[in-house]
């Protein structure tokens, strides 16, 4: 059912993973038929994590960035961040993973929006002083305002992953050309799959979000990049595109966004 098609992995966290399972990942990389990782950051840590796999394994394109779902980092972090990102603009594929806290906001954890906002603002200037990709965790209510302060740099790449949020934000978030990622919940949430028929095959990407695991024929198991195939295979029943074509749409896409 599946072709072994080439294929990248346009978001996850690699450095999260334990190291065994970071062998296995780049060991089994070419037979996959995967030729990249997009490995976004969650913190100064994570993202030092990154660049040093980077260095290791070339495949692995590093982002840096600030997850929101965390509590505030310090001011000395955040300056940290954007050095980092400064000295290492060029061994570094994107900014991200970056954006506002919806789930810790929902539970209570983290009433500061404001001061996320400010953070938030900072990383997209950077990426638009540097000509670089922005990785958005960017989800529900809190995808229009995270558009309002793209709009503002209209020239800048956007990436919303695993995108959730209304019909009206996703008419915005195509007419700006911005792109949307899916992950392998596309076999099991009718969110995601209601998403893949709203938006343009042009502008999306497939991830994983590793470590991250999943439910349904993936209960129990390892997230692995070779899941993307599951997704793609959905992509093209959905859209009722040749398989092939789903596979060289998303391929170029993401290679042309990431520069891989």
């Amino acid at each position: 059912m599946f072709m072994l098609e080439r294929i990248i992995d346009a978001h996850i966290h690699l450095d999260i993973y334990k190291p065994d399972e970071q062998s296995l990942i780049l060991g089994e990389m070419e037979a996959s038929g995967v030729d990249a990782l997009i490995s976004v950051s969650n913190h100064l840590l994570s993202a030092q994590k990154n660049l040093q796999l980077a260095r290791y394994d070339s495949r692995i394109k590093p982002a840096i960035g600030f997850h929101p779902e965390q509590p505030l980092p310090s001011d000395e972090e955040v300056a940290d961040l954007l050095a980092l990102i400064d000295n290492h603009q060029d061994e570094m594929t994107a900014v991200g993973e970056v954006g506002l806290p919806y789930y810790s906001r929902q539970e209570g954890k983290a009433d500061k929006r404001e001061a996320y906002m400010a953070i938030l603002r900072m990383f997209i200037q950077k990426a638009v002083e540097l000509d670089k990709p922005v990785v958005l965790h960017a989800i529900y209510d809190d995808a229009p305002v995270v558009c309002d302060l793209l709009e503002k740099h209209s020239s800048i790449k956007a990436h919303f992953h695993w995108f959730k949020g209304d019909a009206r934000t996703v008419e915005r978030m195509a007419r700006n050309g911005y792109f949307v990622s899916v992950t392998p919940d596309i076999v099991y949430k009718e969110k995601t799959r209601k998403l893949v028929r709203q938006y343009p095959l042009e502008k999306m990407m497939v991830e994983t979000d590793g470590p991250w695991s999943f439910e349904g024929i993936f209960d129990g198991k390892m997230t692995h990049p070779d899941m993307i195939r599951r997704s793609i295979y959905e992509m093209a029943m959905i859209k009722r595109i040749p398989l092939q074509l789903v596979y060289d749409r998303l391929y170029e896409n993401t290679s042309w966004f990431y520069g891989v």
